[in-house]
């Protein structure tokens, strides 16, 4: 047989037929005359094998030890781990099913997907939405969530949890954000920065900003923390960072 007939008969391409003689699964056959590989029946038996066991999801790494006479390893023990391997991959699967139903079982915001916890948070500041400032805010939180290890986002969901469950803590937070949105276009001498500083203060979850260090917060525990806070500031309005900048260093001096 030539390579495209051998191929043809066990469902391969001819392409396939020469990575796996490259890989050395395939063993080369003899040449005729004219140089064209003549390949027998028990070449497309080995063709035929290396498919079944590729499509049974063994690597080509684990085909070239169970054909190797000398690989010490039994057919059904190389079966037996991809079984394993396969039950993992199903139990992952299962598990992000369930994280999708969830998310699907809930309005997602825009900024999602984000925990079940942020998304609750983000529910109850509904009366905000229409402020471009608790848009960035959310898309911060989200940022944060997603990048920082798992005790900070423990302690950044409860602390928002914990926070905007209080009486009043949705109507200031409008208030605060509204303070920041009329900032936007000011400079950060201007006196109402003062004033939106303290709001933004009032509206910190005190778990958020530690007594003592840098005052980053959560945020200094995601690398590059104060790379990330200066992104944050150039991405503000110069009024409205120098109001993030005092809030944070205020809820820092408050809890010392």
């Amino acid at each position: 047989m030539r390579i495209g007939e051998l191929a043809a008969a066990v469902g391969v391409t001819t392409r396939t037929v020469r990575h796996y003689h490259h890989l050395g699964l395939l063993p080369e056959p003899d040449r005729r005359p004219n140089g064209y590989r003549d390949y027998g029946l028990r070449h497309a038996v080995a063709l035929a094998r290396i498919r079944r066991l590729t499509e049974l999801g063994l690597g080509l790494a684990e085909v070239r030890d169970v054909l190797a006479d000398d690989a010490g390893r039994e057919l059904a023990e190389v079966l037996t781990e991809l079984d394993d391997d396969l039950a993992r991959q199903e139990a992952a699967i299962r598990d992000r099913r369930a994280q999708l139903r969830a998310l699907l079982q809930r309005d997602l915001p825009a900024e999602g997907p984000v925990s079940p916890e942020l998304a609750s948070v983000f529910a109850g500041l509904g009366s905000t939405a229409d402020s471009p400032m608790a848009a960035k805010d959310r898309e911060v939180l989200a940022l944060i969530e997603t990048a920082a290890p798992p005790e900070v986002r423990d302690r950044l969901t409860t602390s928002l949890g914990e926070a905007y469950g209080e009486p009043d803590a949705v109507e200031r937070a409008r208030e605060a954000y509204a303070l920041l949105d009329a900032l936007v276009a000011a400079e950060p001498d201007d006196p109402r920065v003062e004033a939106a500083a303290r709001a933004v203060v009032a509206c910190l979850p005190g778990g958020l900003v530690p007594a003592e260090g840098p005052v980053e917060g959560p945020v200094e525990s995601v690398e590059h923390g104060h790379t990330f806070l200066d992104a944050l500031y150039a991405d503000l309005a110069p009024a409205q960072a120098e109001v993030l900048r005092r809030a944070l260093r205020y809820a820092a001096e408050g809890r010392a």
